[in-house]
């Protein structure tokens, strides 16, 4: 539950700054321009924190990985 209200709120937090950064773009033009560019704004923010959210995920797996050594000494000598 902890996890899930997190995730909700990364992306209200990530669509809240995206609303205000393209109403103000929208904003030097008009102010239907102000309103659609909040709208996308919003858009473009949660996708970023959906985005970011997902990707942090597979960092965590591969960190979690122990890779071995791409090559083995058979590989060098030839063998």
């Amino acid at each position: 539950m902890k996890a899930r209200l997190k995730h909700v709120l990364l992306r209200a937090r990530y669509a809240a700054m995206g609303a205000a950064v393209g109403a103000a773009i929208g904003s030097v033009f008009s102010r239907n321009a102000a309103s659609t560019g909040g709208a996308i704004g919003a858009m473009v923010g949660a996708t970023v924190a959906d985005t970011r959210d997902s990707a942090s995920t597979y960092l965590e797996e591969a960190r979690g990985k122990e890779f071995g050594p791409l090559s083995s000494d058979d590989d060098r000598n030839g063998a």
